[in-house]
């Protein structure tokens, strides 16, 4: 069959594609960027599409031509920039799920979440059980699916977090140490999405997909830093949870920034009210039992690439914050002191040209750093830092060349500014 897949190059939905290749079917992603899913999944056909703005039936017309069956596993943990929770979760599939039932597909399968119910505490969870209502009132041939805390050899979102934890050094911090999760390999869910598709006997289900066992928090992030090969810690430090609220609403910021940060207020939330569920109606229905985390990890590759990744995720969202914050100051204190520093090359260029072009090269570094601080303009920011700190070294050695020959090495300073910018662009990739 030929199945649609929304969210095909998330975290699971890489892995329920693979799974229908493997399996025989066709696949159609949709995506807000196609050529990234080309490049990630090349046997998959892509369309472009927004679950912003396919808020109505008709929006879906043409996006499902020649489908048999419509897999969304398509999501945002919370309301940003980029995403409106109530439009991508709910509104867009309520609309979807219209649509299929004019184009006759008849079947659907929903990955949701455990807990997701209409009037939940976050938005996230009250999204996402609108959408399930919408489904099981539907006449369609409709699975439901809610699995747990998904670990998979990809890195994203809460098992992002997790192995960015799991990398302190010394001590290990955590905060609501004692919440309670089942956590599900991702190939479980993309087999049990296939089952989905493929028995008839699952149809009008509503399953949990989680472990038998659930695990705080504290031993998952520990179990994590043991299996990615890090040293036990000296102590764990477990946060207070105002200060994780405080941390997560910092956070929440950045999301309207365009960064989506995994510790936001709404995972929190969520985490304080445990992500357990219940096994056992898929063990009924299917007789299969889900894998333990300690059973995932064993079938997981621990690498050099897994470690540098964790360490990496610990230290970016510092490093975006302080060389923003350095190109700003840099800027802020040029027109502070710009007298001062316009008498540098007073000589060489007379006293107007010389304000005008500290002035300027004030505003530009202003500008640059606050470019950082939008994940859109956050690479194209640190290319225009490398070529100011470059335009920079050459005027600097034809007006002062002198300056290379300070202790304080204001020239010399630049070679590093530079490579750090070149080592955020290379970080900066979100999936």
């Amino acid at each position: 069959m030929n199945v649609l897949v929304l969210g095909a190059y998330g975290l699971i939905g890489q892995a329920v594609v693979r799974e229908l290749l493997a399996r025989g079917h066709d696949v159609t992603g949709l995506a807000r960027a196609p050529t990234r899913g080309e490049k990630l999944l090349p046997e998959v056909r892509w369309i472009a599409g927004d679950l912003n703005h396919l808020l109505f039936p008709e929006d879906w017309d043409g996006h499902l031509a020649g489908i048999n069956a419509v897999v969304n596993a398509s999501g945002a943990l919370q309301s940003g920039l980029k995403d409106d929770l109530g439009r991508v979760q709910r509104d867009a599939i309520v609309a979807l799920i219209g649509a299929c039932a004019q184009a006759g597909v008849s079947r659907f399968v929903q990955i949701s979440a455990p807990g997701a119910r209409r009037h939940a505490a976050t938005e996230f969870m009250a999204t996402k059980g609108e959408a399930d209502a919408a489904l099981r009132k539907s006449r369609l041939d409709w699975v439901i699916l809610k699995p747990g805390l998904v670990i998979s050899e990809t890195a994203y979102g809460g098992t992002s977090l997790i192995r960015m934890l799991a990398a302190f050094p010394l001590v290990q911090p955590i905060a609501l140490a004692e919440a309670r999760l089942q956590s599900i390999d991702v190939r479980d869910v993309a087999r049990a999405v296939a089952r989905a598709l493929s028995e008839p006997g699952l149809a009008e289900g509503d399953f949990d997909l989680v472990a038998p066992q659930s695990v705080s928090l504290e031993e998952i992030v520990l179990t994590f830093r043991n299996w990615l090969g890090f040293s036990p810690p000296v102590a764990v430090w477990r946060l207070p949870h105002w200060l994780a609220m405080a941390m997560g609403r910092l956070a929440d910021g950045a999301g309207y920034l365009g960064w989506r940060a995994p510790l936001r207020t709404t995972a929190l939330k969520v985490l304080d009210n445990d992500v357990i569920g219940d096994p056992e109606p898929w063990r009924r229905a299917t007789g299969e039992e889900f894998s333990s985390l300690a059973e995932t990890l064993k079938r997981m590759p621990s690498t050099r690439q897994e470690r540098v990744f964790a360490r990496v995720q610990l230290v970016f969202p510092v490093l975006v914050v302080l060389f923003a914050l350095f190109w700003i100051a840099s800027g802020v204190i040029g027109l502070w002191q710009l007298t001062g520093a316009a008498s540098l090359v007073a000589g060489q260029l007379g006293e107007t040209a010389a304000l005008l072009s500290v002035g300027g090269g004030a505003a530009v570094d202003i500008s640059v750093g606050a470019a950082m601080l939008a994940r859109r303009t956050f690479v194209p920011a640190c290319i225009a830092a490398i070529l100011v700190s470059a335009a920079y070294l050459i005027l600097g050695s034809l007006l002062t060349p002198e300056l290379w020959a300070d202790p304080l090495g204001p020239l010399l300073k630049i070679f590093p500014v530079i490579g750090v910018a070149l080592s955020l662009i290379a970080m900066a990739e979100e999936r």
